[in-house]
């Protein structure tokens, strides 16, 4: 979740020059990783990093359609069902 409040935060922020968006960005930023490193102790690093760069791109997809009123089209749709595939596929096949 942190992934996509931070991305999120990016285009609030307008280039670090908000304040108040700015440090709630490099707040998520921080629990981001810190919740990437402590994944890292049970995953294997592919699977830990993929997983969470996966969610982050779907969920800041979703938001911006959401928030921002962005394509849905249905290539785009289709290319989020492919992610989260992979995302899916690297968690099945991980033994830790």
């Amino acid at each position: 979740m942190f992934e996509i409040v931070w991305a999120v935060g990016l285009k609030y922020s307008d280039g670090f020059s908000k304040l108040g968006p700015s440090a709630l960005t490099i707040a998520a930023m921080g629990a981001s990783i810190w919740f990437l490193a402590v994944a890292m102790k049970q995953l294997p690093l592919g699977t830990a990093y993929a997983i969470w760069t996966g969610i982050g791109a779907v969920g800041t997809v979703i938001a911006g359609v959401i928030l921002f009123s962005e394509s849905t089209s249905a290539l785009r749709i289709a290319c989020i069902v492919f992610i989260l595939l992979g995302i899916a596929g690297l968690k099945l096949t991980t033994t830790a």
